[in-house]
């Protein structure tokens, strides 16, 4: 009998705040997956859609999905 193993991915998201007020949502490791929400668990739910979505179209042809390791996120303030 054969099972069906499930492969888990990680992959970090940034969420903004946009100027009208919406959340922004990308991921910066899966190139061209952003989307957004009118609140913050809208978007978390979306993104997670794209992503999976991203997955589908890399597997249907048999590209490698990335897998990296995120090190430190931080903000940088600058004076200007």
């Amino acid at each position: 009998m054969k099972k069906n193993l499930t492969k888990v991915y990680e992959f970090p998201v940034v969420i903004e705040q946009d100027e009208a007020g919406y959340y922004v949502a990308y991921a910066p490791s899966l190139q061209g997956c952003y989307t957004q929400g009118k609140s913050l668990d809208e978007a978390l739910r979306n993104i997670h859609e794209v992503i999976e979505l991203h997955i589908e179209d890399r597997r249907a042809i048999r590209e490698t999905i990335p897998q990296h390791k995120t090190i430190s996120f931080s903000s940088v303030r600058v004076a200007a």
